[in-house]
């Protein structure tokens, strides 16, 4: 009775946690939208409304540790909890920052909304993987982070609907009474949401231990970075987020250079397409996690994707905007592989320092924007996608030979 009990409890966890996963999809996919519309409303640079992206991104690695902390102290559940609560108030200052229409306040709202963000993330990732056998962690985390997926594909229809349609500064105004009404609407999600988690039991610990991380060692982060796997890990995952956020956030931009019949509108629909074809990518590809490895379905994807980056470089029209849409069908198991490759094999003791600091490798998206908006200010678009390149042969190198559990000597 009691092992049906806790089954069904973890099963209701699962379930709970994996709306998180949707919703901080939601979040990144409007951001890449808000990129290009603080272009056309406020009048910015491509290498300014990187900043966007920095500042956001730039959350997530500053509050990963504390994040960490507080997980350590109230469990996965206050951590989520805390999470939560942070994306609503950040969701909420968009109000006043779209009633002066000024930039500096986005950026304050974003970061704090992020610092939320970063706050579920250091928890459900782990708390997802640990919620069963660690032969099928990544297995796992893909399914959720499908629901991540969806998310992303919608923010991108919202915004190109209700941001973009107002091009060219026309009405600033209508422009940003749209986006207060989308981040209210949020925020109500998030505080109900919010409400729900402090009324429901988490399962912690025991119950969710699988009895495979017997080992457990002092906790430090010494111990923790004698993991080669893991420390190789963080360097993969902050150079492949690097890659998704930087071709996330100049996507409009490369597709209306490219390809000069779409308007921001339209391009903002192809990148729905895009986030579509990221969606199907962990829906098609996470089964097949049960019959390959999928560290080599990894790697393959990875090099894949440093060829479309170097193709995006001589072709035009709408062959280019295909080639682009593809990239992020190949790069969608990337994260949650990644994540779950660096962290099995690690004591339990050092799961939640380990999630915080692959967390703070999410900063990797606060700098890629800024440069590729700097190189496409000078050079054209397509040169910074030159960038992502080598971001995914690392990751490539690392799904192939840097995965492998070992020991760093002392």
């Amino acid at each position: 009775m009691r092992n049906n009990a806790n089954t069904k409890i973890i099963k209701i966890a699962f379930c709970l946690v994996t709306i998180l996963f949707f919703l901080w999809g939601l979040s990144y996919g409007l951001l890449d939208v808000m990129n290009k519309n603080f272009q056309n409303q406020l009048g910015i640079t491509k290498a300014t409304s990187g900043l966007l992206q920095a500042a956001y991104f730039g959350g997530y690695f500053i509050f990963a540790t504390p994040a960490s902390l507080i997980a350590k102290k109230y469990g996965f559940k206050g951590g989520i909890i805390m999470g939560l609560f942070l994306y609503a108030v950040g969701a909420l200052l968009i109000i006043p920052a779209s009633n002066v229409h000024n930039f500096l306040m986005f950026l304050g709202a974003f970061f704090i909304l992020a610092c939320g963000l970063a706050s579920l993330e250091t928890n459900a990732n782990p708390y997802i993987t640990k919620l069963g056998h660690d032969k099928d962690a990544a297995f796992r985390i893909n399914v959720a982070q499908s629901f991540n997926g969806v998310g992303q594909f919608i923010g991108p229809i919202i915004g190109g609907s209700l941001f973009l349609s107002i091009t060219n500064g026309s009405d600033i105004t209508s422009n940003m009474q749209n986006v207060q009404m989308v981040y209210v609407g949020i925020a109500a999600i998030v505080i109900c949401l919010l409400l729900i988690f402090l009324l429901v039991k988490l399962p912690e610990g025991s119950e969710i231990s699988n009895g495979e991380d017997k080992a457990q060692g002092n906790g430090s982060y010494g111990q923790l970075f004698s993991y080669r796997h893991f420390c190789f890990g963080v360097l993969a995952q902050f150079f492949y987020i690097a890659a998704q956020v930087g071709a996330g956030a100049f996507f409009i931009n490369y597709s209306v250079e490219h390809w000069h019949a779409l308007s921001d509108t339209r391009a903002s629909y192809f990148f729905g397409i895009a986030l579509i074809a990221f969606m199907v990518g962990r829906i098609i590809t996470t089964p097949l996690m049960k019959k390959f490895s999928a560290n080599k379905i990894l790697g393959i994807y990875s090099i894949i994707n440093v060829f479309l980056m170097l193709l995006l470089n001589v072709t035009s029209g709408s062959i280019s905007v295909v080639l682009l849409i593809a990239s992020f069908f190949f790069m969608s198991i990337s994260f949650p592989t990644i994540f779950a490759l660096s962290i099995v094999h690690i004591p339990e003791n050092l799961v939640k320092t380990a999630s915080s600091i692959l967390i703070m490798s999410i900063g990797g998206g606060a700098i890629m924007p800024f440069f590729m908006g700097h190189v496409a200010d000078n050079f054209g678009i397509a040169a910074g996608y030159l960038l992502l390149a080598p971001c995914y042969l690392f990751v490539a190198w690392y799904s192939f030979k840097g995965c492998k559990p070992k020991m760093v000597a002392h």
